[in-house]
């Protein structure tokens, strides 16, 4: 089982250096869907901006869903000051100290994009005593725009107004294999998909069973893949995995969650991707994860009658400057093929 790994990485690196915060994302859906039909799979958008991938199976017994988010953490502009500096609300939960001192772009309402940089409101250490020691949270930062703008009034007179996306420079970069950069979570996982998929199309596989694969579009913010097809009887979400304390999974493996905050995921499912990557000496890791959400408890939340699973490359530093290693994306492929194809 070979992965083209240029083409992974390619994918990878373009979704990452795409602005698409929860509510923006109409123009990453574009591309994604501009690639699936290169594959040869039809792609269609739903009435909330997701995205759906139909990959035709052998048997159409049942439907076998597949998700992954491209919606990313981010931020809007909550109000501008009279210095004619941008303050912001949170779109999804970054680890807001590690906003300091970060570049962004503004999108406007009407198309125009501007650029800026994160910083506390005491940001010189020649200047404020508590430059080192002040609290960053969203009332404490704000947006110093690369515009000459002196008030209130100049940053209205570019287009710039309550409600505009702020996005945060992803900063991607690839370098012995690890690939570093805000987002893998989850763009991640939208790239090991199209490994997946490119993987079927150039061999000329089918699934076992009709396959959707879902680019959910509102993750980040609780409520990706609320919707799905009727059809779809189970549902695997590859999302990024933890590392860190008290769990085992490393930026090698590929983690395969058996509970998060949600709840436990489903036992036979579960079992059985735990099978596949023991019989196929795949890089493997079963975790807990705390502090966690995935497409599959939006879609169980919603009412959805269906088996829920979840696994993904194992990622360091999630919500921060995240980290991970091709050996983790190709073992979250190779688990995800023998899925499809046992």
């Amino acid at each position: 089982m070979t992965f083209n790994k240029n083409y992974v990485l390619e994918k990878a690196v373009a979704l990452l250096n795409t602005d698409s915060p929860s509510g923006f994302t109409h123009s990453i859906m574009n591309t994604v869907g501009g690639w699936a039909e290169a594959l040869g799979y039809d792609f269609e958008l739903t009435h909330k901006g997701g995205g759906i991938i139909t990959i035709e199976g052998d048997d159409h017994m049942k439907t076998v869903g597949l998700a992954a988010h491209v919606d990313t953490l981010g931020a809007m502009v909550r109000s501008i000051t009279s210095q004619g500096t941008l303050k912001f609300t949170l779109v999804g939960g970054p680890i807001v100290p590690t906003l300091d001192s970060e570049y962004c772009r503004i999108h406007t309402r009407d198309g125009k994009v501007y650029h800026g940089t994160f910083l506390s409101t005491a940001p010189a250490a020649h200047v404020y005593k508590e430059a080192s020691t002040l609290a960053r949270t969203p009332d404490t930062m704000e947006i110093r725009l690369d515009e000459q703008v002196k008030n209130k009034e100049d940053v209205l007179a570019l287009g710039i107004g309550v409600g505009d996306f702020i996005c945060i420079d992803p900063k991607t970069t690839l370098i012995n294999d690890f690939l570093k950069s805000r987002f893998i979570d989850d763009k991640g996982s939208v790239a090991i998909l199209f490994g997946v998929m490119q993987y079927l199309s150039r061999n000329g596989i089918k699934p076992k069973y009709k396959t959707k694969i879902l680019i959910s579009n509102y993750e980040e913010v609780g409520h990706g893949a609320s919707f799905i097809p009727e059809d779809i009887s189970e549902l695997l979400a590859v999302d990024m995995g933890c590392i860190g304390d008290d769990l085992t999974c490393t930026e090698y493996d590929v983690s395969i969650c058996a509970k998060d905050s949600g709840g436990p995921y489903d036992y036979q499912m579960t079992s059985e991707l735990i099978q596949l990557a023991k019989e196929n000496k795949l890089k493997y890791a079963v975790d807990i994860y705390p502090y966690y959400g995935s497409d599959v408890g939006a879609a169980l939340h919603a009412g959805h009658n269906i088996k829920g699973a979840l696994i993904g490359p194992g990622v360091h530093a999630s919500h921060g400057m995240e980290r991970t290693h091709y050996e983790a994306m190709e073992n979250t492929m190779k688990l995800v093929t023998l899925y499809l194809t046992k």
